[in-house]
Formats: C-alpha cells, structure tokens, sequence
C-alpha cells in the first residue's frame, strides 16, 4: 500500500485519480489500466484499488477515480492498495513504475 497526502478546501469533494503508469500494457485504457513495473526490459503486471479488499480498481476517469470530501483544509491520508498478479514469469529483480495522481476539484 502507499499514501497520498490530500489536502483540499474544507466541505470541497474531489475526484482522485490515477494515469496508467509509465510503462502500461498497450491494451491500457483510462478506465481500465494495465499497468507494469519495469526490471530492463523484464515487465511485471499489477493492479492499484481503492479498497483493501481489491474489489474497486482505481483508474484515470470520473467513474473510475476516487471520491474525497474534505472534512477541513488540512491534508489527510488517502491509502492506494496494490496488488501483482500470479502466475507471471519474470526474472528476480527490482521494479518500479511512475504512476501519476491528478487530484480535481
């Protein structure tokens, strides 16, 4: 899991909302991303949820986005739950990906 740190006007609700990452599948959409950790040229797929369940996948488009109602105008923290798929194939190594919050209010 990681956190972003959101602060916004108090009483305001915001949309959250996450790109497809820097190295997603070219099956990748807004709505549903595809997104992979690179290692070289090695590629390992994963998701990003809403919920700690796995249950909301968390996208770059108004039905996808989360929702935050700011309760006041000092930041709080909004979890983003990650999850690597089974079964891939891939060579040990470190990997990482570039994903993008964009926050409207």
């Amino acid at each position: 899991a990681a956190t972003l740190s959101v602060a916004c006007t108090e009483g305001s609700t915001s949309l959250i909302a996450l790109d497809q990452g820097a190295n997603a599948d070219a099956t990748s959409t807004d709505a549903a991303p595809v997104r992979q950790m690179a290692s070289g040229a090695d590629l390992l797929g994963y998701s990003l949820w809403q919920d700690s369940a796995h249950t909301v996948a968390w996208g770059n488009t108004a039905d996808t986005s989360a929702t935050y109602d700011a309760v006041d105008s000092s930041a709080s923290s909004v979890t983003v739950y990650g999850q690597i798929s089974g079964g891939q194939s891939v060579p040990a190594g470190s990997y990482a990906d570039t994903v993008v919050a964009e926050i409207t209010f």
